[in-house]
């Protein structure tokens, strides 16, 4: 028979199973955790400007309203503009496809001239690539139209769950701190308190990481000469959520550009360079600085949150699972016995300083 397991040692067996349970049941839910981790996510970020509307006497659904119109004209802006410079690329595509033609011709001279392949042979392979291409290209059809309908759902349910998570608030709130007695339940506002200054920490930093790896990307590109730098300095800057391999498929339009451009191969040499100098810094001193010092999180664990994020909930959980990491990380420093994990997770615990503030009522 096992000894039962002593008060002052952990059950590793318990812990394993619900971190087990816990990511069976992530993964099946995602369909519904995910649009509401958004709001969550959102609602947090604009429950102070929502607290200072309704504080110069402004009705809560009024303030609620506003708040979500501020984030709309912020999105929108950012899409036209998006779209602005997207519209000036496609202008010029008959003249690159110019370009494209004739680099294909030279193409086929020297494989004739080098390797005495029939230019009969060459069309026929091209055929097949092509048609291979297209059957490929099918199925990734289909999961874009599928994907681009669930966005579109997603972007109706995220402000409207987000609007009635700020308009109850309080109800929600009050009902979790009645699970808990009083000692414990002033720790959980306390743990609330901090938890909406993580989420808004987060979403500040990133904004802050996309803005600074944008005008680097704009500038570099500018240097090199190469056109519509800001589509293309913009385009991978939003990219840059997919570690590593967001800014490397973010490269491969500038590049190809700057080769059809000055058909030369120093300039896409260039584009590689800004491209890999950018990546170095956003990941060793941007994203470290902006995002892991504001929310007191350590760089290792915030990759790994990063992965896990990607395996449970694609590129979902790559944006989402960082905050949650956060929050675990306040609740380790607030719960007794849980204070080991909070150091490990963190660059610096504040559970010292955190104990000492008031709490604040939300």
């Amino acid at each position: 028979m096992l000894p039962a397991p002593s008060a002052h040692k952990p059950d590793y067996l318990r812990i394993l199973l619900y971190i087990l349970v816990i990511g069976v049941l992530l993964y099946l839910g995602q369909s519904l955790l995910v649009p509401l981790s958004f709001s969550l996510l959102l609602s947090f970020v604009l429950y102070p400007v929502c607290r200072w509307l309704e504080s110069r006497k402004m009705p809560r659904p009024l303030a609620i309203a506003l708040a979500l119109l501020l984030v709309l004209l912020a999105v929108g802006g950012l899409v036209l503009l998006l779209v602005q410079q997207f519209i000036q690329f496609s202008e010029e595509w008959p003249s690159l496809r110019g370009k494209i033609t004739g680099l294909g011709d030279q193409l086929s001279h020297y494989l004739f001239s080098r390797f005495n392949l029939p230019l009969r042979t060459q069309a026929l392979w091209l055929e097949r690539m092509l048609l291979s291409g297209v059957q490929q290209l099918l199925p990734l059809a289909r999961q874009l139209v599928y994907s681009s309908a669930v966005g579109l759902v997603l972007l109706i349910l995220i402000p409207f769950y987000s609007a009635l998570i700020l308009y109850y608030r309080e109800q929600f709130a009050n009902a979790l701190f009645q699970l808990f007695p009083g000692t414990d339940a002033a720790k959980m506002k306390l743990i609330l308190r901090q938890t909406i200054n993580t989420f808004y920490e987060f979403i500040k930093g990133m904004a802050l990481v996309y803005l600074i790896v944008g005008v680097l990307n704009v500038a570099g590109l500018l240097v090199l000469g190469i056109p519509h730098a800001l589509l293309f300095g913009i385009v991978a800057s939003l990219l840059t959520f997919i570690p590593y391999v967001g800014i490397t498929l973010g490269s491969l339009l500038p590049i190809t550009m700057a080769w059809l451009t000055y058909d030369s191969v120093w300039y896409p040499l260039g584009v590689v360079a800004v491209f890999t100098l950018v990546q170095y810094l956003e990941a060793n001193v941007i994203f470290p600085v902006a995002v892991s010092y504001r929310l007191q999180v350590n760089t290792l664990f915030m990759i790994l949150a990063i992965i896990t994020g990607g395996i449970v909930w694609g590129a979902a959980g790559m944006i989402l699972f960082v905050p949650f990491l956060a929050i675990l990380k306040l609740v380790a420093d607030q719960v007794e016995g849980w204070q080991p994990l909070g150091r490990m997770l963190g660059i610096g615990t504040r559970s010292d300083t955190a104990g000492r503030r008031k709490p604040e009522s939300h």
